[in-house]
C-alpha cells in the first residue's frame, strides 16, 4: 500500500497554488537560458505598449481634451464670412413720370462679414468648461486604472510562470532521487537482499512523479499562452521570461498603507472625479436657465439701394441681443432634481470606494503576513523532511526500514519544497496586491 502523500496529492497542491485565474504557460525546454528573454520590468512595459485597450483609452482622453478645447471657444468671438447671389424674376415695377421704376434688382449680390460675441451669460460657459475639464481628468484616471490592472495581470502571469518552473524543478529533483534509489535497489536485488516488489513500487512512484511533471508542463505552457495574449502576439509565439522566485520580506504598517491608498488609489480618484463632475453638472443646470447678453456686428457690400439698384454699396449692421428664458415646461426644474440626485449618488459611491480600499489593503497585508509564516514553516518542513529521508535511506540500507519509508520521505520532501515555493509565490503576489491596493505604480 502506498503512503497518503501521493504524487497526485502533490499535483493538487501545485494547482491550488495558482489560485483562480492562474493556469497557463510554455514548455520547460530552453526557457531559462534564452538571451532575449523578458525580465519582470520588460514584461510589464511590453504588455502596456502592446495592449490596444490602453491605446483606446488614451485616444478617449485625447477626445475629451478636444471637447474641452471646444468649450473654451465660447469665450472667444465668432466671425463668419458670407457671400450670396440671388436672381429674382419678376421684380415689382411701377410707372413713374413716363418711366418704369424697379423696386428691386433682378440680380442681387451680397457679401459681408459677421462678428458675434457673448458679453454675459451668468457663468454658463464657465461651468461648461469646468465640466469638460473634469471629464478630461476622469478619462486620464481611467487610463491609469487600466494600466494598473494590466500591469498587475502581467506580473501575476510572470510569477505564475516562475512558480510553475519551480514546481517542475521540484518534480525533477524528486524523479532524480527516486531513480537513484531504484538503481540502489537493483543492486540489492541482484545481491539477493531485496525483492523485485520494492523495485516495482519505486517504478510506480517514478511514473506518478513523471505524470505530475507532465501536468505541470501543461500548466506552464498554458501560462505562456496567457502571456502571449497580454502581449498580443500569436499564441504559438515563444516568449520566455527569466528570473526565479525569491523571498524578500518587507515590513508593513497597515494604517500608513491605508492612508496612502485613500490618497493615491486610482479608484478613489475616479470616485472623486465623479463627485466633481456631478457637482459641476448641477452648477451648469442651475445656470442654464439664466439670461444671456450678446453683441454682433456685420460689415459688407450689396446692391439693391435706390436710386441705382444695380450699384454695389458698402453697408454695416450692429445688434445687441438679450435672451431671457421665460417658460420651458419645467424642464430646468426637473434637470435640477436629476443633477442633485446624481451628486448625492457620487458622494455615496466615494464613501463605499474608501471602505473597499481599506479592506483591500488589510487583505493584502494579511496575505503577506500569513505567507511569511507559511514560508518559515515550509523551511522547517524541508529541514525535517531532509533529515527524515536521510534516516529512512540509512535504515533501509541496513535492513531495519522499509522501501515504503524511503518513498514516503521522498514525497514529503518534495511536498515541503513545493510548499516553500507556494509561500514565496503567495508572498510575492501579496506584495503586488498591496501595491495595487495602495495605488503605487507597478510598472
Amino acid at each position: 500500500m502506498f503512503s497518503r502523500f501521493s504524487s497526485s496529492a502533490l499535483f493538487s497542491l501545485a494547482l491550488a497554488l495558482l489560485g483562480a485565474g492562474s493556469a497557463s504557460a510554455q514548455s520547460l525546454s530552453g526557457v531559462e537560458f534564452v538571451s532575449d528573454s523578458l525580465t519582470l520590468d520588460g514584461t510589464l512595459r511590453s504588455v502596456l505598449d502592446a495592449n490596444p485597450a490602453v491605446t483606446s483609452l488614451d485616444e478617449l482622453a485625447n477626445a475629451a481634451g478636444g471637447r474641452l478645447a471646444q468649450t473654451r471657444t465660447g469665450f472667444l468671438p465668432q466671425i463668419t464670412g458670407t457671400a450670396s447671389y440671388t436672381r429674382i424674376d419678376p421684380v415689382v415695377q411701377l410707372p413713374f413720370g413716363g418711366e418704369t421704376l424697379r423696386l428691386a434688382p433682378n440680380n442681387n449680390y451680397d457679401a459681408h462679414i459677421t462678428a458675434q460675441y457673448l458679453l454675459l451669460d451668468f457663468g454658463k460657459n464657465d461651468a461648461t468648461v469646468k465640466l469638460a475639464e473634469s471629464q478630461v481628468q476622469t478619462a486620464r484616471d481611467n487610463v491609469n486604472v487600466t494600466k494598473r490592472d494590466l500591469a498587475f495581470n502581467a506580473a501575476q502571469v510572470y510569477y505564475n510562470i516562475l512558480f510553475m518552473r519551480e514546481s517542475i524543478r521540484v518534480q525533477d529533483a524528486q524523479i532524480a532521487s527516486l531513480r537513484a534509489h531504484r538503481n540502489e535497489m537493483e543492486k540489492r536485488v541482484q545481491g539477493g537482499v531485496s525483492t523485485r516488489f520494492d523495485v516495482t513500487t519505486t517504478d510506480v512512484r517514478i511514473t506518478q512523479a513523471q505524470s505530475t511533471k507532465i501536468d505541470l508542463q501543461n500548466q506552464l505552457r498554458n501560462q505562456q499562452v496567457q502571456l502571449s495574449r497580454l502581449l498580443h502576439k500569436p499564441s504559438q509565439a515563444d516568449i520566455p521570461v527569466k528570473g526565479q522566485l525569491t523571498f524578500k520580506p518587507q515590513a508593513v504598517n497597515v494604517e500608513s498603507e491605508v492612508a496612502k491608498a485613500v490618497e493615491n488609489r486610482p479608484e478613489i480618484k475616479l470616485a472623486r472625479d465623479a463627485e466633481t463632475t456631478a457637482t459641476l453638472q448641477q452648477r451648469l443646470v442651475e445656470r442654464s436657465n439664466l439670461p444671456s447678453l450678446g453683441i454682433g456686428a456685420q460689415v459688407g457690400a450689396k446692391n439693391g439701394y435706390l436710386p441705382n439698384l444695380d450699384q454695389i454699396r458698402p453697408n454695416t449692421v450692429g445688434v445687441v441681443q438679450l435672451s431671457v428664458p421665460i417658460y420651458d415646461g419645467n424642464k430646468n426644474k426637473n434637470q435640477r432634481v436629476e443633477a442633485l440626485a446624481n451628486a448625492r449618488s457620487a458622494v455615496a459611491r466615494t464613501q463605499d470606494t474608501q471602505e473597499q480600499i481599506r479592506a483591500d489593503v488589510r487583505q493584502a497585508a494579511n496575505n503577506m503576513e500569513f505567507s511569511q509564516a507559511r514560508y518559515t514553516n515550509a523551511e522547517q518542513q524541508i529541514a525535517q523532511a531532509t533529515d527524515a529521508l536521510t534516516r529512512a535511506r540509512a535504515r533501509y540500507r541496513y535492513d531495519v526500514g522499509t522501501n515504503l519509508d524511503v518513498l514516503d520521505a521522498e514525497t514529503q520532501l518534495a511536498q515541503a519544497r513545493l510548499a516553500r515555493a507556494q509561500a514565496i509565490y503567495n508572498y510575492t503576489l501579496g506584495q503586488y496586491q498591496l501595491k495595487r491596493a495602495t495605488g503605487e505604480q507597478i510598472w
